[in-house]
């Protein structure tokens, strides 16, 4: 079987459906996700490692346990002081929707065009951004010292546009863990290496996804908080921005 091309072919298909059994049993077990948010996160699964390619699932997966990880941390506090989604920590088919339906939306466009090698750091820069904006708020939630990015004048920590030392060191920890992932992805499925591509463009992957968490900030701040954007609208522009900008810096620089 070959397990290292892209798209709808058995070897792909069936690694693809192994990590989504995995995935299925341990965030039901570790309550990572609700029941809609075990399905919704199926179908996204089979949908990325499908069109895309298993090494994708598995970056979306380590989001997905990390991201975890930073809605555990201090966790109890967060409960406190509201600023918690659940009263476990679980979360539902909307935050898989709302952090992976667009990077989904890149496994299709690399399903189309044959394009798996451009559409990996498309979709790595797509989660980043999530990334980087979950872990911004969950960590950047508890640190009192907070700005709003417009104004730069103190605000209360959890409203829209305000960030924290505390929360940007996470938005960076974030994208820099999908960066990292991506550079082993890409390593397993391209023919032609050139290593220092690979460095260069994971790279990118770590500065993009802390660029979106920056924008997420600023259209929270002058659209979400006038009620012009929700924020899975915020959400949603931010990743775009996110794997346009990887796209663009592809086709400039390579």
């Amino acid at each position: 079987m070959d397990v290292l091309t892209g798209g709808l072919n058995q070897g792909n298909l069936v690694v693809t459906g192994l990590i989504i059994l995995g995935l299925a049993t341990v965030s039901t077990r570790a309550k990572m996700l609700d029941r809609s948010g075990v399905l919704a996160a199926a179908i996204l699964g089979l949908v990325v490692g499908g069109l895309g390619h298993w090494t994708w699932l598995l970056i979306l997966l380590g989001f997905l346990l990390s991201a975890h990880k930073a809605t555990k941390w201090r966790f109890e506090e967060k409960l406190q002081r509201g600023m918690s989604e659940s009263e476990d920590g679980h979360r539902s088919y909307g935050n898989v929707i709302a952090n992976g339906g667009l990077p989904g939306l890149v496994a299709v466009y690399a399903y189309f065009t044959g394009d798996w090698e451009t559409g990996l750091w498309m979709f790595s820069a797509a989660v980043a951004v999530a990334a980087s904006d979950t872990f911004a708020s969950e960590i950047g939630c508890l640190d009192d010292n907070v700005r709003m990015i417009t104004t730069f004048k103190r605000c209360e920590a959890g409203l829209n546009g305000g960030f924290s030392p505390s929360g940007q060191k996470a938005a960076l920890a974030g994208s820099a863990l999908i960066g990292l992932l991506a550079f082993p992805a890409w390593y397993l499925t391209t023919d032609a290496l050139v290593i220092e591509d690979g460095l260069m463009l994971s790279l990118a992957v770590l500065v993009i996804g802390w660029l979106g968490c920056q924008m997420d900030s600023l259209l929270g701040a002058v659209l979400e908080n006038r009620g012009f954007l929700t924020k899975g609208g915020v959400n949603g522009i931010s990743i775009t921005f996110g794997f346009m900008l990887m796209s663009f810096f592809i086709n400039s620089s390579f």
